[in-house]
């Protein structure tokens, strides 16, 4: 299928910016008419879905269906960040921006020089670290 001169083929590779094209292609003028009328609230049943249907899959062993499901929150992910793009807010790229800055600020045991033993100190670690932030907003 073609799409501003593009041809998006499905069973060829894809990458993410690909992914992202495809997103914003969906939520275009001459995209998909369901996925333009959506925005945070009206997905918000459908990204509690995918939450379940992921825990369901690893519940199950499924792997196959596990990597189909977390494709799903992603797209929710993906669907989020659009609509926040388009009226301003924040982009995919600010999305991942602070998640990046938090993963790295809450393991100062790996891009640090705190010393921890076990996973449970790495989890206290990581509580007190976010217990910090949410004290200083």
């Amino acid at each position: 299928m073609k799409h501003n001169g593009k041809e998006y083929i499905e069973k060829s590779p894809h990458d993410f910016a690909e992914l992202r094209e495809i997103i914003t292609v969906l939520r275009s003028e001459n995209g998909c008419k369901w996925d333009r009328a959506q925005d945070h609230e009206s997905l918000k049943v459908c990204l509690t879905d995918e939450c379940d249907e992921v825990l369901q899959a690893i519940d199950n062993h499924d792997d196959t269906n596990l990597c189909e499901e977390l494709g799903d929150v992603l797209l929710q992910v993906l669907m989020h960040s659009e609509i926040a793009a388009e009226r301003g807010a924040f982009t995919l790229d600010d999305v991942i921006q602070t998640l990046s800055e938090k993963m790295i600020r809450r393991h100062p045991h790996v891009f640090g020089d705190v010393v921890v033993n076990t996973p449970e100190e790495s989890l206290a670690l990581w509580k007190a670290v976010k217990k910090r932030e949410k004290e200083q907003v």
